[in-house]
């Protein structure tokens, strides 16, 4: 897909914001053609799924537990038989009566995606849940189709599609389609009542802001032995898409987004720019096996908002060593804790404001949450569909984009070793995978292994234009 003419490309950050704030307060009478719920006989949301990996079968197991109004799975699609195979025997497992996906419903290949959106009507929902790399070809369809979309988290690895998806809110907006995108954290009731708290003051000015995801091992498929030879080196890659940069913006986008997005959100602001550090002390398994992936695994970036507020974002992966996981807030008058240590996902653990600048003294407030509530996953969908049913204006995309831009910031300051900014990422032209749009099963991957079996990886001071050189 081309930029086209008209396209508003947004060339700063400023210009960015206030135009990303436009789309969201786009008033709910700009496309009336598009229904926000079907006629009184048949008021069922009709779901389909493009991506039957875990999030996908976990996002539709969420749209299917939505109470306010009767959902169906009547779609699926994936590259991967054995995907949708899982997916759909687990999904009807769950939700006998509202998965009806007979096999001429379930497609394979990756125009696989119109065949199944084509199964609804204008007004209903699609999930996207494939790699990243996918999510503007998809997004495009959708809108073409009327189709209300939730989409996984992150949005884009690079500039080109960080624009290209900004450009296809604005349409989505314009047409009156709910978009929501898999940042659960702002869904997450405690999160919710602390980001008022500090709207209206109680810590102070927020001076610095932490985030730690620790893993002792990796995560997902973030480290990756040699490509065997079966299925085809395209298809390989996409299997274990956390390995490579084109597909999911590695492991940083994938798995530091919650933080970073999070963060942002309590400042009411995106970083400038970032400089950082990281490497990779082990490339081999504990076995002694050769990996081969794209992705470091330490990453420590220090964030600078344009009123001098630094953001310090750090990451591991490696065995052995220590595990946590948590993000806090230091203002002024005292300290919020974001997420707490260990709360994985944001699965209802309460979020705190204290007196000094320590999490284990001064507690001055703690959030409470409903029984019916502690699910952010849940939430989401429960607050996308309630957008569906009252037309209220509802788009996600514009702070996805953001968020995933500002992922791209810190992994490529890492990865090339230079301060960069959040102008200069967004505005690049370096796009990972151009074809994305034109993908089949025979198609070469957008990065090749050498003779012997590597990919090329990033190198800090030689590289400095973008996440790894190709030949």
């Amino acid at each position: 897909m081309n930029e086209s003419n008209d396209s508003p490309i947004l060339s700063t950050r400023r210009e960015f914001l206030k135009t990303s704030g436009k789309i969201t307060a786009v008033s709910a009478f700009a496309g009336l053609s598009v229904p926000h719920v079907h006629a009184a006989e048949d008021n069922t949301i009709r779901v389909a799924l493009i991506g039957c990996g875990g999030r996908g079968g976990g996002a539709a197991d969420n749209a299917l537990s939505v109470t306010k109004v009767p959902t169906r799975l009547v779609a699926m699609a994936d590259v991967f038989q054995n995907k949708l195979d899982s997916a759909y025997t687990s999904l009807k497992d769950a939700h006998p009566k509202t998965v009806d996906v007979p096999k001429e419903h379930q497609f394979i290949g990756f125009d696989g995606y119109k065949k199944a959106m084509d199964c609804l009507r204008p007004g209903d929902v699609v999930i996207l849940t494939t790699p990243l790399t996918f999510r503007w070809v998809h997004f495009t369809y959708a809108i073409e189709k009327g189709l209300n979309v939730f989409m996984e988290k992150p949005l884009t690895s690079d500039g080109p599609c960080s624009r290209r998806m900004m450009d296809l809110a604005q349409k989505a907006s314009a047409k009156n389609l709910k978009c929501a995108v898999g940042l659960m954290s702002r869904h997450h009731r405690p999160m919710q009542e602390l980001k008022k708290r500090i709207d209206d003051g109680q810590i102070g000015e927020i001076l610095c802001m932490r985030g730690y995801r620790m893993a002792a091992g990796p995560l997902a498929a973030c480290f990756v032995e040699k490509w065997p030879g079966d299925p085809t080196e395209l298809l390989w890659q996409i299997s274990v898409f956390h390995s490579f940069i084109w597909a999911s913006g590695g492991l940083f986008n994938d798995f530091y987004i919650h933080h970073v997005d999070h963060l942002c959100w309590m400042k009411n602001d995106y970083p400038i720019k970032a400089q950082a550090l990281g490497g990779r002390h082990y490339r081999k398994t504990p076995e002694g096996a050769p990996l081969v992936d794209q992705n470091f695994d330490a990453y420590a970036v220090e964030y600078t908002f344009k009123d001098g507020t630094k953001m310090y974002i750090d990451g591991r992966n490696m065995y052995g060593t220590s595990e946590f996981y948590f993000s806090q807030a230091h203002g002024t008058k005292g300290l919020a804790v974001v997420s707490p240590n260990g709360d994985y996902g944001n699965n209802g653990e309460p979020s705190t404001i204290h007196g000094g600048q320590r999490a284990d003294q001064d507690l001055i407030w703690k959030a409470k949450v409903l029984p019916h509530e502690r699910n952010p996953y849940q939430n989401e969908w429960n607050d996308f569909v309630e957008a569906i049913l009252k037309d209220q204006p509802y788009n996600e995309v514009p702070y996805g984009v953001q968020s995933s831009v500002t992922c791209n910031l810190g992994r490529l300051a890492a990865h090339t070793g230079r301060e960069m900014t959040y102008d200069e990422v967004y505005n690049s032209n370096v796009e990972y995978a151009p074809n994305a749009d034109k993908f089949t099963m025979d198609s070469a991957a957008p990065v090749v292994a050498d003779k012997e079996g590597k990919y090329p990886v990033p190198q800090p001071g030689i590289v400095v234009d973008r996440d790894y050189q190709v030949a």
